[in-house]
């Protein structure tokens, strides 16, 4: 029977894109016919109860959500919990057939780098790594006050391979557009500053462009010398569970929803029509500042073109080792992300996306809305003193944050010590972050750099050296 199911989602997996998105499209309606026969089940005892109290069908649900909120709610949380289930199963069983593209294509690269108050220690520890992949040409926008950066990056002035250009910055978009006008050769990478790689990535990285559809190639990434700070191994734990389990069946469909900025590969033929877009971007009526990775990968994908991921291209990357800065940079990612997602939708360019990315999208944009519901029907069952059911609900908090977590403790079982900390974390970026981020999307900022900063907050060079 086990391979029979293997040998049937292997199937649908060899299919075409469009054909692997019927398919899927079939399951969620199998989805839906399921909880609509529950609903049908139940459609009896509820309109007797709404005829008894003269009710209407609809009205006799809210009533007795008031009334007596714990049938009604069961239901309703059931609801949310299976589909969220059913998708997290039907992802991480697909990602299992997941594969890294290997090929022999390769072709010119110019490498992007916006630098704006980094750490010198960091930029040339990460600029080594560039360097010993042997791209066509590598060009760091530094901001013209970055005396330390510009002083360093002279060590490597004879380079062929390197060009530096001092630029003003008017915030990140405004040095990658600098940057991307200067760049010459086939596939643009863009990286952080603050990012290093491991040997091949850049031969990795343009493996995946043999197929002339795709448009952009997102790396594996992860965080420098985790375990110099408890911060970093949530961080660390948070990236890896989104490479292990989400990324790679978005791949499969060719809708990579978010090419991460600190590496990515794109075609610059694709890049350079929309360089514009990318630069000056408004929401609301405000120029965007942050959020250049999301922005251009929806570039990309509305141009018609594949978003694709390689697992076998890993980059490692700076992220904070203290709690304020950690909280800083979620509610800038969050924000970035509502204000991404939601410029998609009203542009009609998520429609024409694999249905994956549609509801994975979706689910980012809801994620406060499900978790408030479920933490407001725990906190109903402690005013009703319901203990038996709290401590059913708190219990499975942790044992479902578990499961989820499966992937990246299969690679650090020892991280296991710090479940009760990353569930906290989960609850407390689901809820009061996105809700804030939401609340506050259309303010724009780095958050963890400033003009008298070295690096970002909490994460200089010298940040690393417990681990050392």
């Amino acid at each position: 029977m086990k391979n029979k199911l293997y040998s049937v989602i292997l199937a649908a997996y060899k299919q075409t894109p469009r054909k692997r998105a019927v398919l899927f499209s079939l399951l969620i309606v199998l989805i839906i016919v399921t909880l609509l026969s529950l609903v049908y089940a139940n459609y009896t005892a509820l309109t007797e109860r709404s005829a008894e109290a003269g009710l209407p069908f609809l009205w006799q649900l809210i009533w007795q959500q008031f009334q007596n909120p714990l049938p009604v709610g069961s239901f309703v949380l059931g609801i949310v919990g299976f589909i969220s289930w059913s998708t997290w199963l039907f992802r991480i069983i697909l990602s299992r057939f997941y594969k890294p593209l290997v090929n022999d294509f390769r072709t010119t690269t110019s490498v992007v780098v916006p630098a704006y108050r980094e750490d010198p220690d960091i930029i040339e520890r990460c600029l080594k790594t560039w360097l010993s992949e042997n791209p066509s040409e590598i060009i760091v926008v530094v901001d013209v006050e970055d005396v330390g950066v510009l002083e360093r990056l002279k060590r490597y002035e004879d380079d062929k391979h390197l060009r530096v250009i001092p630029f003003r910055h008017q915030g990140k978009r405004s040095a990658l557009g600098v940057g991307i006008r200067a760049a010459r050769y086939e596939i643009l990478v863009l990286a952080d500053s603050d990012t290093a790689w491991e040997p091949g990535l850049l031969d990795a990285l343009q493996m995946p462009f043999v197929d002339p559809t795709v448009g952009g190639v997102g790396t594996r990434q992860n965080a420098v010398l985790r375990e110099s700070s408890a911060w970093r191994i949530v961080a660390d734990w948070l990236v890896n569970m989104r490479y292990l389990d989400y990324v790679p069946v978005e791949s499969m469909f060719g809708g990579v929803a978010c090419l991460s900025g600190r590496t990515a590969a794109y075609r610059l033929s694709v890049v350079k029509p929309v360089l514009n877009d990318l630069e000056y971007e408004y929401f609301m009526g405000k120029l965007c500042v942050a959020g250049d990775d999301g922005r251009l990968t929806w570039l990309v994908l509305s141009q018609g073109f594949k978003t694709v991921y390689q697992s076998s291209a890993r980059a490692w990357s700076m992220f904070p080792n203290k709690m304020q800065a950690f909280i800083k940079q979620r509610v800038r990612w969050s924000r970035n992300s509502y204000r991404c997602y939601l410029t998609a939708i009203s542009k009609g360019w998520l429609w024409k996306q694999p249905l994956v990315t549609q509801i994975r999208t979706l689910q980012i944009l809801m994620t406060p809305l499900t978790q408030l519901f479920a933490l407001a029907y725990i906190f109903w069952m402690v005013i009703h003193s319901l203990w038996l059911l709290v401590a059913a609900g708190l219990v499975w908090l942790f044992i479902g944050r578990l499961i989820r977590s499966i992937s990246h403790l299969y690679e650090h079982p020892k991280d296991i010590w710090l479940l009760p900390l990353l569930t906290l974390i989960v609850i407390t970026i689901a809820l009061p972050i996105k809700t804030w981020a939401f609340l506050t999307m259309n303010t724009h900022g780095w958050l963890t750099r400033t003009a008298t900063s070295k690096g970002g907050e909490a994460q200089s060079e010298d940040s690393l050296s417990i681990a050392r």
